[in-house]
């Protein structure tokens, strides 16, 4: 019987195996860690006697790869969407306060009404974002937007800096128009904020790993692959040091791991070679502080903190395309971004407990250049297909982006499966 072998198992490799094992394909799974979720899963950590995530990430009702990443795995319950889109901010230069609120149709009516939009705006500097329909691929975000000093301070940079990992005066602005499409463009309703009852492990990993077992893949942890053995135009070996996998006639592969491994693995490939960091801290004020009425989530400009998500006892805050914190030392970021917390939610000044994880490779530099390294999910290799938030989705490097690569890879090898006239019989 021919198989599927998924090396990786972030959203992009479960979402594979998940696409591939729901076609009844036989499918083994292998991560070099212990465990799965690659930068999205939770843990639980000793500081702050509470299970967090390792990082933040911000997922829309308007995910359409993760909604069937969810119906997949039967846990849309446990990511439920807000019952409105409703995203607040402060200017902490200004002390302005404002909140982005989309109505729920498709016309968008609220860029119209002041208290729906930012402090200061105009209904013109939402029609503006048309321009990126018509970006050029050299086009970064302050290209465009720049000229607009309030709106790009208050809307376009922080925007940028939160979807693409990177400063906007070199972000791409091409990657905006389709998150612009697929949530501005369809009404609030796809832009409520989806928020983990518990955490990301128990929303997205553990119901996919666990829907996974069921239909008896076999998940192999600890299994780092060291080499791909090829034979003419296929893959023939997978080596993953004490043990290998033979990769016969009629079986595909789905390689989704990080840029760097894969561009190790696979001498020749065009991949993104620049990144940026995120860095996220995780704070549990005493409970007394947490009895007031605090938003899930809080956008902030002007200060070292950018988002701020509220989820009893734990307050967390992400900071992109953080270079200036990468090496910092852990409770200086701690304290800068709890000066900015405080200030925004009426918090007391003294630090609290906090934990400060970094992710120095976060996401590729989404520039123009880097964009254009972005490699498809196809490869010379007939059997071998990429996978990941770096390869050419059309999105962001984003969970979104990485889920939808892991569908798109896993109907190229399904039909691969399928056909079973992938190499000699």
């Amino acid at each position: 019987m021919v198989q599927a072998h998924v090396v990786g198992a972030g959203m992009a490799g479960l979402a594979a195996a998940l696409r591939l094992s729901a076609k009844g394909h036989k499918v083994t799974l292998y991560d070099a860690a212990r465990h799965a979720g690659g930068r999205c899963r939770s843990f639980y950590e000793d500081t702050l006697d509470h299970v967090i995530d390792n990082g933040n990430h911000l997922m829309l009702a308007g995910n359409t790869a993760i909604a069937a990443f969810l119906a997949e795995t039967g846990a849309a319950d446990s990511l439920p969407a807000a019952a409105e889109a409703r995203i607040p901010f402060v200017d902490l230069k200004s002390g302005v306060r404002w909140a982005i609120h989309p109505n729920s149709g498709r016309v968008p009516w609220w860029i119209f009404s002041r208290k729906r939009r930012v402090a200061d705006s105009s209904a013109w500097d939402y029609l503006s974002a048309l321009r990126l329909a018509w970006a050029g691929r050299d086009a970064t975000v302050h290209d465009l937007f720049g000229a607009n000093a309030g709106m790009y301070r208050r809307f376009w940079s922080p925007l940028a800096i939160a979807i693409l990992n990177t400063p906007p005066e070199e972000a791409t602005a091409r990657l905006l128009w389709p998150v612009m499409v697929e949530t501005f463009g369809r009404g609030g309703d796809a832009c409520r904020p989806r928020f983990a009852r518990e955490g990301l492990s128990e929303s997205l990993i553990d119901p996919a790993v666990g829907t996974l077992r069921r239909r008896d893949v076999d998940i192999r942890f600890g299994h780092r692959l060291r080499q791909i053995d090829q034979a003419g135009d296929r893959v023939q070996w997978l080596d993953f040091g004490a043990d290998a996998a033979e990769i016969g006639p009629g079986d595909a592969v789905v390689l989704a791991v990080t840029a760097p491994v894969a561009a190790a693995l696979l001498p020749g490939l065009q991949a993104p070679s620049r990144f940026h960091p995120i860095v996220n801290v995780h704070y549990r004020p005493p409970e007394a502080d947490m009895s007031g009425d605090l938003p899930p989530i809080l956008g902030i400009v002007g200060g070292t903190a950018e988002w701020v998500f509220c989820r009893r006892p734990i307050v967390s805050v992400t900071v992109s395309a953080a270079d200036r914190l990468a090496d910092a030392d852990a409770e200086t970021v701690a304290a800068a971004a709890w000066h900015d917390v405080s200030r925004a939610l009426g918090l007391p000044v003294a630090l609290p407990p906090f934990r400060v994880i970094r992710e120095k490779r976060a996401t590729f530099a989404q520039t123009p250049a880097e964009e254009r390294r972005r490699p498809g999910s196809r490869t010379s290799l007939r059997n071998l297909f990429l996978a990941g938030d770096w390869t050419a989705t059309g999105l962001p490097a984003t969970i979104e982006g990485a889920a939808r690569s892991g569908f798109f890879a896993a109907e190229m090898a399904s039909r691969l499966l399928e056909s079973r006239d992938s190499g000699p019989k």
